[in-house]
C-alpha cells in the first residue's frame, strides 16, 4: 500500500532510507531531477512537483522529515520515535525539523546559484553566502554529539535520519571537509547503517531498471 516517487539524492532520500530501517514493503517510482520540468505528467500526481510523494493507500504527503514521523508512528511502537513520555520528546520534534528547514534549505540556494541555473543567470557570492550560511548552522550540532551516538533519545532515530540527509546532501557539495570533527564521526557512523547503504543500492537500481537519469536535468531551478 505504500509508495514513494524520488528522485536519486533528492529529500525524498529521507522517507525512503526510513521504509528501509523500518524493513516495510514499498513500491518505489523513480524520476528525473526536477520532475515539475523534466515530466509534466508527475503534476497529476503531486501539483507542487516536488519529490517526496508519499501514498498510503490514498494518503498523500510530500513532506520528507513529517513522512518519517508518519511511518514511525503508524508502524510503530518503534525506537526511531520519542514519545511524548520521553524527556527526548520536544528535541526529537526539533532536530527532525531541523534537517529539513535549517540545514537543507541553504543548500538548495547553493545548488540552484552555483550548478543547475545557466552560466549567466549564477551568482557565486549567493552561494558562497549560503554555504557560510549551512556551515555556521552545522556548527550547532557539534557539541551535542561530542558524547552522544546520535542527536537525541540516546538512539539512532528520525532526527538522524533527517539530519543525515542534509550531511549527505552536503557531501554532494563538497563540503564534507569542513565538517567539524564531532559531525564528521557522526556522519560516517550514518553511513555505515545497513538501511542507509540499502536505500543507497535500491534508488540506483531502481533508477537503471526504471531508465531514469541521476544525473539532474541542466539549467533548472531547484
Amino acid at each position: 500500500m505504500i509508495t514513494l516517487y524520488h528522485c536519486v539524492a533528492a529529500r525524498s532520500f529521507r522517507p525512503l532510507w526510513a521504509l528501509e530501517e523500518l524493513a516495510l514493503p514499498y513500491t518505489l517510482h523513480m524520476l528525473p531531477f526536477p520532475p515539475r520540468v523534466v515530466d509534466k505528467r508527475y503534476l497529476a500526481i503531486n501539483p507542487l512537483g516536488t519529490v517526496p510523494a508519499f501514498f498510503d493507500g490514498e494518503m498523500r504527503m510530500t513532506e520528507s522529515a513529517a513522512i518519517c514521523h508518519y511511518l514511525g508512528v503508524k508502524y510503530g511502537p518503534s525506537p526511531l520515535v520519542v514519545s511524548p513520555d520521553e524527556p527526548d520528546f520536544g528535541p526529537f520534534l526539533n532536530w527532525l525539523h531541523f534537517g529539513e528547514a535549517t540545514l537543507t534549505f541553504p543548500q538548495t540556494i547553493v545548488l540552484r546559484y552555483e550548478r543547475f541555473e545557466p552560466e549567466e543567470r549564477r551568482l557565486p557570492q549567493a552561494a558562497l553566502d549560503y554555504r557560510r550560511w549551512f556551515l555556521g548552522r552545522l556548527r550547532t550540532l557539534e557539541p551535542l554529539l561530542a558524547n552522544a551516538q546520535g542527536i537525541c533519545g540516546g538512539r539512532f532515530t528520525m532526527a538522524d535520519i533527517s539530519i543525515g540527509y542534509a550531511l549527505l546532501l552536503a557531501s554532494y557539495l563538497d563540503m564534507e571537509p569542513q565538517f567539524t570533527p564531532n559531525v564528521l564521526a557522526y556522519w560516517q557512523r550514518l553511513r555505515q547503517r545497513p538501511a542507509f547503504a540499502r536505500a543507497c543500492e535500491v534508488e540506483l537500481a531502481s533508477a537503471r531498471e526504471q531508465n531514469v537519469s541521476a544525473v539532474p536535468a541542466p539549467a533548472q531551478a531547484v
